[in-house]
């Protein structure tokens, strides 16, 4: 008998998903700010502020940059209850899900093969959302469950424990193809290096010189046998012998432990009376020191108070969940180099790009709420005039310029007419139509400056051309003859007077809005996901089979999620 089991999370609505619009973003040059002058030949101006709900946001801008952003951090709500705190417990989970699961598939699609996604979140929807990135990245693509200090503080008022720690999910997109950076080596971490010995190679620290004898083949070996060739008795300069401590052996044999204490390469401290330690000089470590998954040093990772702070000193109006520039700034050494795209459509007070503009990355923020205008806007700015102090501006170097562009969704497509019939959105002149149209079909919109017909292309000899007139058999017929038989076009048009289309081989005549108006939800603005766009729930009787209903009975009587195990086949 073969059985395969496959383990997912559950929960009400799962399998309801949007049918979203790819709208068009409408820049407005009023809101954009660009410094006047160049500060270095490094300053990037194209930057993107984006304002309008970031799922339709995301899908705006997949066609342009999928595959393309290097690193993606998110600081989605945290689902603490306070916003659904009427609803019950199992209804809010759903939410949150659902709105996660929506924006992180559109997310893992942007993201470049070697990049990666980091997700903060506190243990509220952590866990229940790293089994959901499994799902949408997979699991073998995770990367780490980073523990972040956020306070020293403890709060008298928690019920049982003061939380102090957030967890920072970290994904890649393709495993193989990911490869991190290591933290650059900090002032603490270089004292460590000292010359004890006036050795003339420089600055060394002393490392252990044994090793496990419990794992790998090594302790399989010793296991079996009860030898090890790395067990041995060594004489100190001062005569004292020492063994590796139990479980344990030398990490060199006994000729390699000859040829390093030979060297100068053994410490056996100051009066050379301590068991030997290898000496590790600053001129052989490497450049930068891996990363672990406790960050908890404030001085290094920043702690919610300095983010805070940050905001204040910046003339900001107080805002609830910051995170520190520090915090961002450590995440992007690792997920990023200079140049890189980095991604935040979440984004708050603009953390996010502050620090990338900082450290010479190019960046994407989106935000609906009125922090977009209130915090993101104002704080770049100070950023670009160099007129911020504060954060990361003196570790980075940071002495101004650059800029960012400024976006904001387009209304819908199609809008209904007096008598209820879908026609294109009066609020739409003829480029945004052409724009539009090429992002319904796959096309990059690419107007040309000497051929009415060639509003975009999705390769070299296919072309898209978009009308709102009513084309006669003379004009296809002429359009034909300029396309030619080595190129293709698809023609999008209100109607046509033609029945025989194949006589233009080289042409593919639909109609708009028809040939899109099943393709989408339109009209829609909000995806934020209120419980009233949840499907009810299945009723009661269904029975007791909870992977039919989504959802069970706790010992309390209220309603929880759970992870449902979904079974297949099984043959004899």
């Amino acid at each position: 008998m073969s059985k395969t089991t496959k383990l997912e999370l559950t929960w009400i609505g799962k399998d309801v998903r949007p049918r979203l619009e790819p709208r068009i973003l409408l820049e407005d040059q009023s809101k954009a700010y660009h410094a006047k002058t160049r500060v270095s030949d490094f300053d990037i101006f194209d930057n993107r502020v984006i304002f309008g709900d970031n799922l339709l946001a995301l899908k705006a801008i997949e066609q342009e940059f999928g595959g393309r952003i290097k690193c993606i951090y998110i600081d989605p709500p945290y689902n603490t209850g306070s916003a659904f705190a009427q609803y019950e417990d199992g209804l809010e989970h759903s939410i949150w899900l659902t709105m996660m699961r929506d924006r992180l598939e559109i997310l893992q699609r942007l993201l470049s093969d070697d990049g990666s996604c980091w997700v903060q979140l506190d243990d509220n929807e952590a866990h229940y959302c790293r089994v959901l990135l499994d799902e949408v990245f997979g699991r073998n693509n995770f990367v780490a469950d980073v523990i972040w200090n956020k306070s020293y503080a403890v709060r008298s008022h928690a019920e049982f424990f003061s939380t102090a720690h957030e967890h920072i999910l970290v994904y890649c997109k393709q495993r193989e193809q990911f490869h991190p950076n290591k933290f650059r080596r900090t002032e603490k971490q270089e004292s460590r290096y000292d010359n004890l010995d006036d050795d003339p190679r420089g600055l060394w620290q002393s490392v252990t010189m044994t090793i496990s004898l419990v794992g790998g083949a090594r302790g399989r070996q010793y296991a079996k046998t009860g030898k090890s060739e790395n067990i041995y008795q060594v004489r100190s300069p001062s005569g004292k012998m020492f063994l590796p401590p139990r479980n344990r052996c030398w990490s060199r044999n006994p000729n390699g432990f000859k040829a390093l204490d030979n060297d100068g390469r053994i410490w056996w401290g100051p009066n050379g009376d301590r068991a030997p330690r290898l000496k590790l000089f600053l001129t052989e470590a490497a450049e930068g020191v891996l990363p672990t998954t406790l960050w908890a040093d404030g001085d290094v990772f920043g702690l919610n108070q300095q983010a805070v702070r940050e905001i204040r000193d910046l003339g900001l109006p107080d805002f609830p969940t910051p995170k520190p520039e520090r915090l961002i700034a450590k995440i992007l050494e690792v997920g990023s180099n200079k140049g890189d795209l980095i991604l935040d459509s979440f984004a708050g007070t603009g953390t996010t790009g502050a620090v990338a503009h900082k450290m010479g990355r190019r960046w994407v923020l989106v935000e609906l709420g009125k922090q977009c205008h209130t915090h993101i806007i104002p704080r770049m700015q100070k950023i670009i005039e160099a007129q911020d102090t504060g954060g990361v501006t003196d570790a980075a170097n940071w002495k101004g310029g650059g800029g960012f562009r400024y976006y904001s969704l387009a209304p819908s497509l199609l809008e209904r007419d007096q008598f209820g019939n879908w026609i294109i959105s009066r609020q739409y002149n003829a480029a945004m139509l052409a724009e539009a149209m090429c992002k319904f079909e796959g096309f990059a919109y690419a107007p040309s400056e000497t051929e009415y017909w060639m509003h975009g292309h999705s390769t070299e000899r296919d072309f898209i051309y978009v009308t709102t007139q009513t084309l006669t058999r003379e004009q296809l017929q002429k359009l034909s003859d300029e396309v030619g038989d080595n190129r293709s076009l698809l023609v999008c048009c209100s109607a046509f007077r033609v029945r025989e289309l194949f006589q233009f081989p080289n042409l593919t005549v639909k109609k708009i809005p028809k040939m899109i108006l099943n393709q989408c939800e339109w009209g829609k603005d909000d995806y934020s996901l209120e419980v009233r766009d949840l499907p009810s729930p299945p009723p009661e009787n269904l029975g007791t089979d909870h992977r039919q209903r989504g959802r069970k009975k706790n010992g309390n009587g209220s309603m929880e999620l759970f992870a449902a195990a979904e079974k297949g086949d099984s043959s004899k």
